[in-house]
């Protein structure tokens, strides 16, 4: 089946840190997930954390498109 995951990590208004996760079958709308942090090396644990086990998955790093 292809599928597709993504993480990022960016500020929301409020000037929190957010971590986004999107997930999916490919060609789908898929789902997302957001988190909230006060640090920012916390968000950052989280995102080290669910890419190690993503890739023991089979998940695969891709470049993000130009824009």
């Amino acid at each position: 089946m292809a599928r597709f995951y993504s993480i990022e990590i960016d500020s929301n208004l409020f000037g929190e840190i957010c971590l986004t996760r999107r997930w999916g079958r490919i060609g789908t709308r898929g789902q997302s997930a957001a988190h909230q942090f006060s640090r920012e090396d916390e968000a950052i644990r989280l995102f080290l954390d669910l890419t190690r086990r993503k890739l023991r998955r089979g998940y695969r790093p891709r470049a993000c498109p130009p824009r």
